[in-house]
Order: structure tokens, then C-alpha cells, then sequence
């Protein structure tokens, strides 16, 4: 038999996954936290490689799909947030020695966007944007049925786009930027702050706000949930609007958890994308949807990109 192996790595957790030439069903998954007090993570990653390795089989490819800053050509990772050492780490090349392999790396918001197109929700698509709205906001584009990735392999990082000039600050310290607006970790900012001024909601006042609290109070008619969601899909309709006229996709797939929101997100979302779009010819023919992967994006990602550089 004849396998790739699909990573994907978390702040919180590693997982990794066996899979055949074809299909999406995994011979065997593990999933470990990737903090642990006596291994270091990048320690903990080669075990689990190890355990997933098949007995009697060949890996052809292992694809690695990684949070933050990554350069695909060189394989190295920038940047991994959380992930105490994980700076300029090469990381391709670190697997390569020890499990005598090729090895890819990408970014993990780049993974799911491939996942969704090739298997996904973007399935049939030749140009499509995808975003992540979830603590913070990832994203991966497909132009002509390829991956866009720039000259370092950092491009598409659509979050960080500047909507609001002198808005609120980014957690990448920059201000007004979509992230900023618009992810789960801005609208729970925004509630906080709402609340601190004295809006009524049903929402707790004396104990941390989560967006599945704020889900939930919105889905029951708390008035300042709703905004906060109007809010949010308000942003990411204006920025999408822009996308369009930068890459004029046929469809945007939307995942991450905010997307669970629906139509309390999505009405708006809509709203914003037909008043700001430059002309009624991007909309023509666009799909907006949500993703189809959910947790499994990352894995389905790094197991996509394996088969398009290491086809059978």
C-alpha cells in the first residue's frame, strides 16, 4: 500500500492522518496536545509521525499544515503564534532527514482553502476566495485553479486587509484591519466594551463572554448580540466586496466558526457585498457559501496539497 500523511498543527493540538491515493476516508488519525511538560512540540510532532507511519506500506508525501507565517518554497516556518521556539524553524527540511520523504508545508488557512476547492465546497470553481472567521481571520484564494501564494509564499492574507482607517488595532498591531472588525475575537471586544458602557442584554455581565454565548443570545433576540453579528457581517461584506473586484472569484466559501451565525450574519454580510460592489457584474453568477470542512479543513488541506505536488 501506498499512503500520505496529512498534518495539521495547532497551538493546542497536533493531529495527524494515514490516507490512500485516493478518497478522503483516513486508515488512522491521532490527535496529542502539542504542549506537553516534559517533550517539546517539535519532539512530540516526530512521534506522532512515528505512530501513524504505516508497517508494511510506502508514504509517498507528508503535507504539513501550519498556523501563521510559512514560506512553502524553502520550508520553513516564520512564525508559529503559541508555539514557544517556533521561529525560522525548518521544518521541511527537519522531517525530510529523519523520515526520508518528501515533505510540503502551508499555511493552514492556504490548506483549507485547497481542501474546499478540490473536495469541498468550491468544488467546480476555478477562482475562489475562501475565509476563516473565527478567533481571528484566515484565508487562501485560487486563481486559474492554483493556489495563490506570492513571491515568500505569504500572500492572501485577506484579514489583514485595512477597512477602517483609525479603526480599532489588529492583533498583528496594525489598526482597522478586517480581523480587527470583524473576527470572533473583535465581536467579543465590541459586546465587552458595549456592555461596560451600559447597553442592556441578556448576555452575563459577571462572566467571560464567549461568541457561542453571544450566538445563542442573538438566536433568542438579544438586540445586542444581533448588532454585533450585523455588525461583523456588515465589515466582511464591504472587504469582500473589494476582494471581488481584485480577483473576481465565481465563488467565496466562508468557514470558521462564526459562519455558524447564518443569516444573522449572513443577511448583512449580503447586504454590504450588493451596495459596495463596483458594478453588478461581480455579483453575477457568484456563489456565497459555507464551507463545507470543519475541523477536518487543515487535515483535508495538507492531504489535498499532497496529491497536487506528489500525484499518483
Amino acid at each position: 500500500m501506498i499512503y500520505y500523511i496529512a498534518v495539521d498543527i495547532g497551538g493546542t493540538r497536533l493531529r495527524a492522518a494515514r490516507y490512500p491515493l485516493e478518497g478522503l476516508t483516513a486508515d488512522e488519525v491521532t490527535r496529542i496536545h502539542t504542549k506537553h511538560k516534559t517533550e517539546k512540540p517539535l519532539e512530540r510532532l516526530i512521534n506522532l509521525l512515528s505512530d501513524v507511519w504505516p508497517e508494511d506500506g510506502l508514504v509517498k508525501a507528508i503535507s504539513v499544515a501550519v498556523p501563521g507565517p510559512t514560506d512553502p518554497y524553502r520550508g520553513v516556518i516564520i512564525d508559529a503564534p503559541n508555539i514557544p521556539g517556533w521561529e525560522n524553524l525548518p521544518l521541511q527540511q527537519i522531517l525530510e532527514d529523519r523520515f526520508q520523504t518528501p515533505v510540503a508545508l502551508v499555511n493552514d488557512a492556504n490548506a483549507a482553502a485547497l481542501g474546499e476547492w478540490r473536495y469541498g465546497a468550491g468544488q467546480g470553481h476555478h477562482d475562489m476566495l475562501y475565509l476563516t472567521i473565527s478567533t481571528g481571520i484566515g484565508s487562501g484564494i485560487i486563481v486559474n485553479d492554483r493556489l495563490l501564494l506570492g513571491a515568500h509564499g505569504l500572500a492572501g492574507e485577506l484579514g489583514h486587509t485595512t477597512i477602517l482607517v483609525n479603526g480599532p488595532t489588529c492583533g498583528c498591531g496594525q489598526a482597522g484591519h478586517l480581523e480587527a472588525l470583524a473576527s470572533g475575537t473583535a465581536m467579543l471586544r465590541w459586546v465587552e466594551e458595549q456592555l461596560t458602557r451600559g447597553a442592556i442584554s441578556s448576555l452575563p455581565k459577571d462572566e467571560p463572554l464567549t461568541g457561542k454565548m453571544i450566538n445563542r443570545a442573538a438566536e433568542a433576540g438579544d438586540e445586542l448580540s444581533i448588532q454585533a453579528l450585523s455588525r461583523a457581517g456588515t465589515y466582511i461584506g464591504i472587504a469582500i466586496a473589494s476582494f471581488l473586484q481584485i480577483f473576481n472569484p465565481t465563488v467565496v466559501v466562508i468557514g470558521g466558526g462564526v459562519s455558524q451565525s447564518g443569516d444573522l450574519l449572513m443577511v448583512p454580510l449580503r447586504h454590504a457585498l450588493e451596495e459596495h460592489a463596483m458594478a453588478p457584474q461581480y455579483l453575477d453568477n457568484l456563489t456565497i457559501t459555507r464551507a463545507l470542512f470543519g475541523d477536518e479543513a487543515g487535515l483535508v488541506g495538507a492531504l489535498t496539497l499532497a496529491r497536487e505536488l506528489y500525484p499518483d
